[in-house]
């Protein structure tokens, strides 16, 4: 029996991470939550991970910062953000560095568990 996928959230808000992962787990989805993003890398080390929801507004090492991190280590870890900034040029620099979706809190359930999904098939070379 294969694995369920498993996605990372790293937000620095507790209600948000309680939130998304108690929709991802309903969804059949496994997830690790972070409250910031030195804690998710430090947990790479002995997790795979299929797909990561990242803020961007976090003390520390922005999710900017994290995806930028994650692009020059070539990790092919497919990134959607969740954020509350209405930042264009932010959001044009995450999905220049292969942020696959950009989402403006709050977003519907359906469309970011579309992304997920997309984002884990395109990182498992297109599905079955």
């Amino acid at each position: 029996m294969p694995e369920l996928p498993t996605v990372a959230i790293v937000d620095d808000d507790e209600a948000v991470r309680e939130a998304l992962g108690d929709l991802l787990m309903v969804s059949g989805l496994t997830c690790h939550t972070f409250a910031g993003a030195a804690s998710f890398l430090t947990a790479c080390t002995e997790f795979h991970f299929d797909c990561l929801i990242t803020d961007i507004r976090m003390p520390g090492m922005t999710g900017i910062e994290l995806i930028e991190r994650l692009h020059v280590e070539g990790a092919g870890l497919p990134v959607i953000v969740l954020s509350s900034v209405l930042d264009e040029q932010a959001r044009a620099h995450a999905l220049s560095l292969g942020a696959r979706a950009w989402f403006t809190k709050p977003v519907s359930d359906e469309r970011l568990l579309g992304a997920i999904a997309t984002a884990i098939d395109g990182g498992r070379g297109g599905g079955q």
